[in-house]
C-alpha cells in the first residue's frame, strides 16, 4: 500500500482538498498542472461546479479529470430523467466512483488515473462530501481530505493540527487558504493560484480567487 501510494502521489502533482464544516462543506484547489518537471498550465480551475448542487475536484491525468466534468453531469441527468427524481450527492458520488472504477480496469496504452473529491447539498439541505481513490473506493468524509494529489502531506499535516469539529463554513474558509498556501511554498506539484469554493443549504459559492505571482526585486 506505502508503494502505490508513492507512485500515485508522484503522478498527481496537484492539491485538492475539502473540508466539512457544522454547516457546509468548503472545496479548494491549487491551478499548476505539470507534466513530469514542466509545468504546462498555471491557471488551471480544477475544483469545477458540474450542476446546481455538485461540486468536483481532480488530481491526476488532466485529461481523465476533463472527460469526467463532461460525463458525470449527463449521466446524472439521465439519472434524473428516469427516475423523475434529482440524484442524492451520496448517488453522484457512488456513479463517479463507478466510472473511475470501470475505466481503469480496460486495457489502455494510457490508462487513466484519476482520483476525486465530490461535494454538494441534497434536497433537504444536508451537505456531504466524498473522497474517491484512483482505484474507485468510495468513502464519506466527516472531517477532511486531500485525496491523492501531491500536496496531499502538506495539507494533512497542517489539517490534523488545526481542523476542530465545529469549524463553521467561514473558518473552514480560512483554513483553506492556510492548507494551500502550504501545498504551494513546499510542493514542486501545486502552485500558481488558488480557488475556493464554499457549499451550503443555500448553494454553491465561489468566495476566494487569487493568483501567485513570481516577484524579482535586488538584494
Amino acid at each position: 500500500m506505502d508503494e502505490d501510494i508513492k507512485k500515485n502521489i508522484l503522478k498527481t502533482g496537484t492539491t485538492i482538498l475539502g473540508i466539512v464544516c457544522k454547516d457546509g462543506v468548503v472545496m479548494a484547489s491549487d491551478r499548476q498542472t505539470t507534466a513530469g518537471n514542466v509545468v504546462m498550465n498555471k491557471d488551471k480551475q480544477k475544483t469545477i461546479q458540474i450542476n446546481d448542487y455538485l461540486l468536483f475536484s481532480g488530481c491526476g491525468l488532466a485529461a481523465a479529470s476533463d472527460r469526467i466534468k463532461k460525463i458525470l453531469p449527463a449521466e446524472l441527468k439521465l439519472k434524473e430523467l428516469r427516475s423523475k427524481s434529482r440524484p442524492s450527492v451520496k448517488q453522484a458520488a457512488n456513479l463517479l466512483a463507478s466510472i473511475i472504477y470501470s475505466t481503469i480496469r480496460q486495457p489502455s496504452m494510457i490508462p487513466d488515473e484519476l482520483g476525486a473529491l465530490i461535494a454538494g447539498f441534497n434536497e433537504d439541505g444536508t451537505t456531504e462530501l466524498y473522497s474517491i481513490d484512483p482505484a474507485g473506493s468510495i468513502k464519506e468524509i466527516t472531517d477532511y481530505d486531500a485525496n491523492f494529489g501531491s500536496g496531499m502531506p502538506y495539507v494533512l499535516g497542517l489539517l490534523e493540527r488545526q481542523y476542530k469539529k465545529d469549524l463553521s463554513v467561514k473558518e473552514g474558509i480560512e483554513l483553506a487558504k492556510e492548507s494551500l498556501k502550504s501545498s504551494t511554498q513546499r510542493d514542486v506539484g501545486s502552485g500558481y493560484g488558488l480557488d475556493i469554493f464554499t457549499i451550503t443549504k443555500e448553494g454553491i459559492k465561489k468566495v476566494v480567487e487569487q493568483t501567485i505571482e513570481p516577484n524579482f526585486r535586488d538584494n
